[in-house]
């Protein structure tokens, strides 16, 4: 009886988050649709930093760099080389899996604060390296790359809000987001996934059962880059503009936080970290103009205090009170 009660409300649930998601862009400016793109190329990005820290054990603060080079492959294919905007999304994917591919092979003796390091000098230098004057031909240099938009492939109105081009990357957006999300969740919470928690809870039991660790961690670190690559590849078409200013440290340490309120090794959570990153800024920046970053770390505390275990934690706790309640008052 219970198991049918709680089928019930998880579809009803589920049904009323889908009509929301569907309708939010026509009920919304412009402007706000912009920044619901901007949480969904954040919740991917966080995923794919969460697959490397909250279910490998390897942390990162350096993932902002794959951020960048995702963003800058999309943008060189599609304005130096005419490449249709999503066609640039699976070589984004491509090019930073290799490349965090070769970076986890080094990575593979650091461990902890050490390869927290490592990574951070990876984030360091990538910016820097967007700006060197021989490469300027190809990534703009310190002006970037300007980029179009994509247009809609047909248009109407709905709740008086033409579908526009960034309605229209909403829904592309999204679409790209589901399928990277069934993804990762068929990924880990199969045998991979099983494999990945025991090399990062046990390593030298994972070892004894015949896993192969310097395989699994290098693959780990290249999908998690290749994921991470992707979200920016996205975020540039979103907001169809990439510099190397825009890729800074703040922004692996952002997705760090988004990763931490998520919840580690939480897949669905990672939607609560772009929301989180997206917005609290600016939350904190309308209560204080002098003192954003105090205000904004005083959030943080006092979410880490009440969800220590993150918002999906939170979420799933109180899920278990509300479950506990009903089977006792039945």
């Amino acid at each position: 009886m219970n198991r049918t009660i709680d089928r019930k409300w998880v579809w009803i649930g589920s049904l009323l988050v889908l009509a929301t998601v569907l309708l939010l862009p026509f009920l919304v400016k412009n402007y706000r649709v912009f920044q619901f793109n901007l949480v969904i190329v954040y919740a991917i990005a966080i995923l794919g930093l969460n697959i490397l820290t909250g279910f490998n054990g390897q942390i990162s603060l350096g993932h902002g760099a794959f951020y960048a080079l995702g963003a800058y492959t999309a943008a060189i294919l599609m304005d130096r080389l005419g490449w249709p905007y999503w066609a640039t999304l699976p070589a984004a994917f491509v090019f930073c899996f290799g490349f965090g591919f070769l970076v986890g092979f080094p990575a593979l003796r650091l461990a902890g604060h050490y390869l927290a390091l490592a990574t951070f000098a990876l984030g360091l230098a990538v910016p820097p390296l967007l700006k060197y004057k021989k490469i300027e031909w190809l990534t703009g240099g310190v002006q970037g790359i300007v980029l179009n938009k994509p247009e809609p492939p047909f248009t109407f109105r709905f709740l008086d809000q033409s579908f526009n081009a960034d309605r229209w990357l909403y829904f592309f957006s999204l679409t790209v987001a589901a399928l990277i999300f069934l993804l990762a969740w068929n990924l880990l919470r199969g045998r991979v996934g099983r494999a990945l928690i025991a090399v990062r809870d046990h390593p030298i039991a994972a070892t004894a059962m015949g896993i192969n660790l310097p395989l699994f961690k290098s693959m780990t670190f290249g999908v998690s880059a290749g994921v991470t690559g992707l979200a920016g590849a996205l975020g540039g078409i979103v907001v169809a503009f990439v510099s190397p200013d825009s890729f800074t440290v703040y922004l692996s340490i952002f997705l760090l936080v988004g990763v931490v309120v998520a919840g580690l090794g939480s897949i669905p959570g990672a939607v609560f970290g772009g929301i989180f990153i997206q917005f609290v800024p600016n939350v904190a920046d309308e209560i204080s103009k002098s003192a954003p970053a105090a205000i904004y770390g005083l959030f943080l505390i006092v979410l880490m205090y009440l969800m220590p275990t993150g918002v999906m934690g939170g979420v799933n706790a109180l899920w278990a009170r509300l479950r506990s309640r009903v089977a006792g008052s039945s």
